[in-house]
């Protein structure tokens, strides 16, 4: 299988001279319209000293956000086949807009599924609950025909084996749409230095159920490029566009070890 194809450009150009229905599988996670700067260093030890080889960041905020991202989701859902999927990973600030707005484009009745996931990680609040969640809207674009490979789900532990007996225990279960999964860890080798990059276990969960080998797959938001990992070792096809020469020399980078 290839590598994935890297584009860098906006990703509103790649898409609007791209074909129509050649894609079967879109991922995208846009940024988040948080309001600040997304930032994260990548660092080494010389003599025990902290040493910073490089900053990949991004600035994260739209006047209209929802504005930005219409003509994109429009043309993503001109590019999906007819039995294709998107995902669309978002956060509590602005998830219900953008639902509305994906509502609007695929139809209500193409919406399959919000999945959450959570994780455990970082300070907690002093005045509310700690947001420790994302969401992941779920749209196929016939909501009659997709792709849902169940026997290629990864199975989690029962909370309460010893309920269910030893097989079923052995087995594990099926996940929910709630997905507990632990962050990029900031020493672990997932780790690329890139802000906001998602654990390939979210990620490759996605890649496998909702895509089939050879399959061509699209993510006009690459970032990190994580996304055209998993489908590069899943055998799958994949297109990445990014209009961040810094996520195109972390993507690179990550890639020539393929």
């Amino acid at each position: 299988m290839d590598k994935p194809e890297i584009h860098l450009c906006d990703n509103l150009e790649y898409l609007r001279a791209a074909p129509s229905g050649f894609v079967d599988l879109i991922y995208i996670d846009p940024p988040f319209n948080t309001g600040r700067r997304q930032h994260r260093s990548r660092f080494h030890a010389e003599n025990d000293v902290k040493v910073a080889e490089a900053s990949f960041g991004y600035e994260d905020s739209y006047d209209d956000f929802v504005g930005f991202l219409k003509p994109r989701m429009e043309e993503a859902y001109r590019v999906l086949k007819q039995d294709g999927s998107l995902f669309f990973h978002i956060d509590y600030r602005e998830v219900h807009y953008c639902k509305v707005m994906l509502d609007g484009i695929f139809g209500r009745d193409s919406f399959i599924n919000e999945i959450i996931w959570a994780y455990d990680y970082g300070a907690r609040s002093r005045c509310r609950w700690s947001a420790k969640h994302d969401n992941i809207l779920w749209y196929a674009k016939n909501p009659k025909r997709y792709t849902y490979n169940y026997d290629a789900i990864d199975r989690i532990p029962y909370m309460a084996p010893g309920f269910v007996g030893p097989e079923k225990a052995a087995r594990g279960k099926t996940p929910t749409d709630v997905w507990w999964h632990t962050i990029v860890s900031t020493v672990g080798r997932e780790k690329t230095g890139y802000a906001t990059q998602k654990p390939r276990g979210i990620i490759d969960r996605i890649v496998k159920v909702h895509s089939n080998p050879g399959d061509m797959l699209l993510d006009f938001f690459a970032g990190s490029g994580t996304f055209g990992e998993s489908a590069h070792e899943n055998g799958r096809r994949c297109i990445l566009v990014d209009s961040n020469p810094d996520a195109v020399a972390v993507m690179k980078r990550r890639f020539a070890k393929l």
